[in-house]
């Protein structure tokens, strides 16, 4: 399945379009690889993805041509959630 449709269906991204200029922008990376939209994903790859001040880091539990708004979050799993700037370490 290619990168930018993973992403909508998931609902990591909302808009497959939005997907493709991130990944197209070199924002995300597939196994430690800087991948473009095309790229072709598999289970078990891990991607790692570059929202302006947020990484998000998941693996690839499953893959669906459709799927409800419940079950989208079954399609992968997070490994890290980080975020990056200013390093206030608040708690919040």
């Amino acid at each position: 399945m290619r990168l930018d449709k993973f992403l909508k269906i998931s609902r990591i991204i909302k808009r497959r379009a939005v997907a493709k200029e991130v990944a197209d922008k070199g924002r995300i990376q597939v196994n430690g690889k800087l991948a473009k939209s095309s790229t072709d994903i598999k289970i078990g790859d891990q991607l790692r993805i570059q929202f302006g001040n947020k990484v998000l880091e998941v693996a690839v539990e499953e893959l669906h041509e459709s799927t409800k708004k419940e079950d989208a979050a079954k399609m992968y799993r997070i490994i890290s959630e980080t975020r990056l700037g200013n390093n206030d370490n608040n708690g919040n």
